[in-house]
């Protein structure tokens, strides 16, 4: 090949290159279609990991993994997120076990208080465990976060993940963790009685751990959530495989009525996942979820992270997402599919416009 045949080769092959790289780059940052005011379209941020949703009186306070710190957004318009940006409300010191790898914050309201649930370590995964952060202010983006240490039970293993759930009076406490003391990318569904917001009575129990072939890819059960229907039936939605596969997906745990949460048997598992990946709406992923209700109380709205294209994992370009479900004639939760970010959707009802 002479000289200028390798010029006008290298020329081609640089212009075909481009094309590829652009044709990729658009497929992933492609602008979503135009919404008018009474409208959205998915991802609510470019970014955010593990997002979580609390309501309290007519505002909603989101959070989700920054890493380093702790930050909260207020904002009447789950919708409307971007418009929002999270304010840090408290920054961990250093040196400590719970510097490093802040993971999973979530807020929740008891007795009266502000509590901030989040798992940390201090650089060395084997070391997370779950603490906990209390503010009695009633607006938690202002106030005084005060450390309480770390939650846990008498076995102390590895925890990440935790979440409340309040059944009968009672508070208990729902996190994910190793059987053992070094079992990394092997994770159980663990239950215990709480004492007050910050300290649990007494030994684990598990609920749940991988057992299905769609779990098993990356033996793992995090991430989970707590449910009610309109009867006060409890369903406990978890994340199951590796959020470093494209399978990472939800599935439920079923509490029978009048059941005891610390009963392993009184729970039942569902055999299929209850929302999981679309290649159709390219959406790969989506777990870590939360749940929320639309300011009017009419509508019931699932939150939670997912990737655009496929092989992303547990990155941070995981963005949150939001979509209404409904109810099955037997009282379980129904999610459909996760729709894809071309999808314009209604604005959750009564939200301010």
């Amino acid at each position: 090949m002479n000289i200028y045949s390798t010029v006008v080769y290298a020329f081609i092959w640089l212009l075909l290159s481009s094309a590829g790289c652009k044709k990729d780059n658009e497929t992933d940052q492609s602008q979503p279609p135009k919404a008018d005011e009474n409208t959205f379209t998915n991802p609510l941020l470019p970014s955010g990991p593990d997002p979580w949703v609390v309501q309290k009186d007519s505002f909603y306070y989101y959070t989700h993994t920054l890493g380093n710190r702790i930050g909260l957004a207020k904002t009447k318009a789950v919708s409307q997120l971007r418009n929002h940006p999270l304010i840090t409300v408290w920054t961990p010191p250093p040196a400590q076990p719970y510097s490093r790898n802040l993971w999973a914050p979530e807020l929740h309201f008891i007795n009266g208080k502000w509590y901030i649930y989040f798992a940390a370590d201090n650089g060395n995964d084997v070391n997370h465990r779950m603490y906990v952060l209390e503010n009695p202010a009633a607006d938690p983006t202002t106030g005084e976060w005060t450390f309480k240490g770390k939650i846990a039970d008498t076995t102390d293993k590895w925890a990440i993940d935790g979440s409340v759930l309040e059944y009968n009076g009672q508070y208990y406490f729902v996190w994910s963790g190793w059987r053992g003391n070094n079992d990394p990318g092997i994770q159980q569904i663990y239950i215990a009685k709480m004492l007050n917001p910050w300290t649990l009575e007494g030994e684990r129990v598990m609920l749940s751990e991988p057992v299905y072939s769609w779990e098993r890819n990356g033996l793992v059960n995090e991430g989970p959530q707590l449910l009610k229907n309109s009867d006060g039936r409890v369903f406990l939605v978890y994340s199951a495989s590796g959020c470093w596969t494209d399978d990472y997906a939800l599935g439920m745990l079923t509490l029978k009525e009048g059941g005891n949460p610390l009963n392993p048997a009184d729970w039942t598992k569902h055999e299929t996942p209850v929302f999981s990946k679309s290649e159709a709406n390219r959406v790969y992923g989506p777990g870590h979820n939360s749940f929320f209700k639309s300011p009017d109380g009419t509508e019931d709205w699932i939150i939670y992270h997912a990737n655009s294209l496929s092989g992303r994992g547990c990155s941070d370009m995981r963005s949150p997402r939001i979509q209404k479900f409904t109810w099955n004639a037997d009282g379980t939760p129904n999610f459909g599919e996760p729709v894809s970010t071309a999808t314009v959707m209604a604005r959750p009802s009564g939200e301010v416009k």
